[in-house]
C-alpha cells in the first residue's frame, strides 16, 4: 500500500538569518531533521523558469516557459536569448518546458528541448533536438523535431515534458492527458500519447524493445499509460529505473515506478477527486490490472522537479528523494526504504515559492527553480560552521 502522509512527519525548523521572496534575493540558514543548510538566491530575473541542465565547465542551460533558452554563468550571470528555438505555443501552463544534454554531448554538442508545439488542430508536447552553438549568435543550430504528440487537442494545460535519458541512452519524454474531461480518456487508450510516458531513441526512432513495440494496436513509443500529467522524473541512482510524480484533480498526488506497459490508472481510478468534487473514474483509488503510486499526497502539493540526492556534500540527506511543491509552496523530503517512502519533510514554506524544478549539481549543491514572474535559481549547500 503506498504511504498516506498522515502518518509521515513534516516538520522544518526554519532559523533564517534573512529570508525574502518576490525580487528580494533570498539567503537564509535552516536547521532541518537531518542537516544544517544555507539556502541562497544563485540566480534571479527569470520569468517563470522550468528546466535545468548543467554544462561541462561550471555553466548551466535554462529554459522559461515564455519561450527563451539561456546561459547561466558559474557566477549567477544570466545571457541574452539563445537563438534558433522552434516556435513554442506559450499559454497558461504551456510553453517552453525541460531541457537536456545528449548523454554524449561533450562530443556532440546535442541539446533537447520540450515544449508546447502549435498545430492546426490544437497543440501538443513535442521534443526537438539542436547543437548548441557559441560565438557572435549563440544558439540551437541544426534543429529538428524528433517526437510530436499525437493527437493534438486544443488545451493549454497538462503537457507533462520532463525529458530523462536513461542508462542505454534512451530517452524517457513524460506526457500529459491535456486535462480537458472531452479527450482525458485518452490516457487509457494506446493508440494516443496523451498522458503516457514514451521511450524513444535520441534521434526519435523507436527501440525495438519497447513494450508495445509491433503491435498493431498501440503507438511504438508508448512505455506506459493511464498518467494524468506528470512534471517531475528521474533515474534512481542505485537501479537505473525511472520515478516519477505525477499531478492528481483535487488531491491524489502521486510517486510512481513506470513499468513497460503497465496502466497507472488515470482517469478510471485516483485518490483524489475531480475539482468539482465528484468522483474520478469509479470512485476508487486503485482497481486489479492498475498500478497503485507508491506515495501518495492529499491534499495536492502540485509536484514538479525530482532529485535523488547522492552527494558527500550534505551527508545527512544522502539517499533522500527531493520533489518541488506548485500549489503548496514547499521543497519536500522523503526518505526511502527501497520501493517505500519511510518519512516525508517539508522544507523552506516560509519562502512561499513555487518549486518547479530540483536538480543535484556538480558541485553536491541542490538547486531549485523557483516558478514566479521574477524567477531564481536557488542553491541549497551545507552551513557547517555557522
Amino acid at each position: 500500500m503506498p504511504s498516506s502522509p498522515s502518518a509521515m512527519a513534516a516538520v522544518a525548523f526554519g532559523v533564517g538569518l534573512a529570508a525574502c521572496s518576490g525580487a528580494d534575493a533570498v539567503e537564509a540558514v535552516y536547521d532541518t531533521e537531518k542537516a544544517r543548510i544555507r539556502v541562497e538566491t544563485f540566480a534571479d530575473g527569470l520569468s517563470h523558469p522550468w528546466g535545468l541542465a548543467f554544462l561541462p565547465g561550471g555553466r548551466m542551460l535554462v529554459t522559461e516557459r515564455g519561450g527563451n533558452l539561456r546561459f547561466v554563468s558559474p557566477e549567477g550571470e544570466l545571457s541574452e536569448p539563445l537563438a534558433g528555438l522552434p516556435e513554442v505555443d506559450a499559454r497558461d501552463q504551456g510553453g517552453l518546458h525541460d531541457v537536456a544534454l545528449d548523454p554524449e554531448f561533450e562530443s556532440n554538442g546535442l541539446v533537447y528541448i520540450s515544449y508546447a508545439e502549435p498545430g492546426e488542430d490544437g497543440n501538443g508536447t513535442a521534443v526537438a533536438r539542436g547543437r548548441l552553438v557559441e560565438g557572435e549568435e549563440p544558439g540551437l543550430a541544426d534543429v529538428e523535431v524528433i517526437f510530436s504528440q499525437r493527437p493534438k487537442e486544443r488545451s493549454t494545460k497538462h503537457s507533462g515534458s520532463r525529458l530523462v535519458f536513461d542508462g542505454s541512452g534512451h530517452l524517457f519524454v513524460t506526457l500529459g492527458e491535456r486535462s480537458n474531461e472531452a479527450f482525458r480518456e485518452q490516457a487509457q487508450d494506446l493508440d494516443s500519447h496523451l498522458g503516457k510516458i514514451v521511450r524513444i531513441n535520441p534521434d526519435g526512432s523507436v527501440p525495438e524493445d519497447n513494450p508495445f513495440f509491433g503491435r498493431d494496436d498501440a503507438l511504438p513509443e508508448i512505455w506506459s499509460y493511464g498518467h494524468r500529467n506528470v512534471q517531475g522524473a528521474a533515474l534512481h541512482p542505485e537501479t537505473g529505473a525511472l520515478w516519477i510524480n505525477e499531478h492528481g484533480p483535487r488531491g491524489g498526488d502521486e510517486i510512481n515506478i513506470p513499468e513497460p506497459g503497465r496502466n497507472y490508472g488515470w482517469p478510471v481510478v485516483s485518490y483524489g477527486v475531480n475539482y468539482s468534487g465528484t468522483p474520478v473514474g469509479t470512485g476508487e483509488p486503485e482497481a486489479e490490472g492498475m498500478v497503485g503510486p507508491i506515495h501518495y499526497w492529499t491534499p495536492s502539493i502540485g509536484p514538479s522537479g525530482m532529485a535523488f540526492y547522492t552527494a558527500d556534500a550534505i551527508p545527512g540527506w544522502q539517499g533522500s528523494l527531493f520533489v518541488g511543491g506548485l500549489a503548496i509552496p514547499k521543497l519536500v523530503r522523503l526518505e526511502l526504504d527501497g520501493q517505500s517512502v519511510t518519512a516525508e519533510e517539508a522544507l523552506l514554506a516560509d519562502l512561499d515559492l513555487r518549486i518547479r524544478d530540483v536538480r543535484q549539481g556538480p558541485d553536491g549543491a541542490l538547486y531549485l527553480l523557483t516558478d514566479e514572474d521574477d524567477g531564481e535559481i536557488l542553491r541549497i549547500t551545507a552551513a557547517t560552521g555557522e
